[in-house]
């Protein structure tokens, strides 16, 4: 019997395999295998200075770590960036490329490419993954909207030296479950007990794992805490507590969004004193005529701050937008403003707006002359955000835009979701 058992035990062995995903919803929309290219897009694609990134997309299956070496090793530039966008798959192999990427300093953010070459409607059909398979780079555009890297793909993020979770993707775990294949008619109890001990084991590997990524104990804590039929969504104060994403200021770059009515979009999350929290704020630039736009801020709504306060943007020196008094619209506080064309130009021309806030009290004084420099206005709190994109993405709005002025156009005040429910499992990815 005893001799049985051993037997027994080495079948599982064999074809033992621990999976992190393996739901339906999760894997709709994703390729069968990892597909790993090197992608080329349009000027600032990747943020400021970069159009050429390494796409890795699709299910993790058992071969995808040598595949991902043989890559890497041939790709002479280590610098450029890796977008990911994969539903998880083999835990052992996310371990594998995950330490491959942390001996290359590699930088990895949450992304997903876009092939414009492939069909309309789909992008892992048999013609779209020759396309990618095809060596030299392919012509491709980047987005991180909707974008997700959830189950095994989260441990494969982590080997990067650098990370970036963008405010409108989405970094997601659960618990792994094992996979083995029985032979014959063991013991039920065999069976649990082999099925315990490899447990013990992957809650083992991944704590070590984690350490070795400089990752908090409590991300594993919490992985244990998720059933395997569950997705838990990890928050920004999570990204930030566990030491994945520790940016205080994560932000998109500026993108287009193709509504009813167009406009130019950016997402801030801005972190508290003492990081427990974070704040989202949206930027909304629609386009009223060939010499107007119309500027929306939105924010989340904070108990006994809102309406005490003026929001200000300056361009450089001598250009600035004041918002007036805000309008509460559920969880959200908004702020509308209309730009002339110069004060457009130059936020185009600026490497980077400052926001500011101050008492409303001391608005009207402060900011009646739109020439005076920004370090001149006593008791300001500000910070920067980027320009990346808003040039190509205002351009893209001028081509229908009307080419007289005309009377304002309200703009709607509600915000687009900024970041996916933490309860919520992601949606499969929309095809392009």
């Amino acid at each position: 019997m005893f001799s049985r058992l051993l037997f027994f035990v080495a079948l599982l062995l064999i074809p033992g395999v621990l999976r992190a995903e393996d739901t339906p919803v999760q894997k709709a929309g994703f390729a069968k295998k990892l597909t790993i290219y090197l992608a080329h897009g349009p000027a600032n694609a990747c943020g400021a200075g970069c159009d050429r990134w390494i796409a890795i997309e699709g299910e993790i299956d058992r071969e995808a770590a040598q595949r991902i070496r043989t890559f890497l090793f041939a790709n002479k530039d280590r610098q450029l960036p890796i977008y990911l966008h994969s539903p998880g798959g083999n835990v052992e192999q996310s371990y594998g490329i995950a330490r491959f990427l942390r001996a290359h300093k590699a930088i990895a953010r949450v992304g997903r490419t876009i092939v414009p070459a492939c069909s309309t409607g789909t992008q892992i059909d048999a013609a779209c993954l020759k396309i990618k398979a095809a060596k030299g780079e392919v012509e491709a555009e980047l987005t991180t909207r909707n974008a997700m890297c959830v189950s095994a793909c989260a441990y494969l993020f982590l080997g990067a030296t650098s990370r970036e979770v963008a405010p409108d993707s989405v970094l997601a775990v659960h618990n792994s479950k094992l996979m083995f294949v029985v032979h014959g008619h063991p013991p039920a109890q065999a069976v649990a007990d082999f099925r315990r001990r490899e447990m013990v084991s992957a809650d083992r590997d991944r704590n070590v794992f984690l350490a070795a990524m400089g990752i908090s104990h409590e991300l594993s804590d919490l992985i244990k805490s998720v059933k395997f039929e569950d997705l838990h969504v990890l928050t920004r104060p999570e990204l930030y507590r566990f030491g994945i994403d520790t940016r205080p200021l994560p932000e998109t770059l500026w993108a287009v969004e193709k509504e009813t009515r167009p406009y130019v979009r950016k997402i801030v999350q801005q972190k508290r004193a003492d990081g427990s929290a974070f704040r989202m704020m949206e930027w909304r630039l629609f386009c009223e005529s060939k010499d107007r736009g119309r500027l929306m801020f939105v924010r989340e709504f904070e108990e006994g701050a809102a309406g005490k306060s003026t929001v200000v943007m300056m361009a450089g020196a001598t250009r600035t937008v004041a918002f007036g008094r805000s309008a509460r619209f559920g969880k959200y506080e908004v702020w509308s403003e209309a730009v002339t064309s110069d004060i457009v130009k130059a936020m185009l021309a600026a490497p980077h707006l400052q926001i500011g806030e101050s008492p409303l009290a001391a608005d009207a004084k402060l900011y009646a002359k739109s020439d005076t420099k920004s370090d001149t206005k006593p008791g300001l709190a500000t910070f920067d955000i980027g320009t990346t994109g808003l040039e190509q993405g205002w351009t893209q709005l001028l081509a229908s835009c009307p080419a007289a002025t005309a009377g304002p156009k309200p703009a709607s005040p509600l915000p687009a979701a900024a970041s996916p429910s933490v309860s919520a499992v992601p949606a499969a990815s929309p095809s392009p």
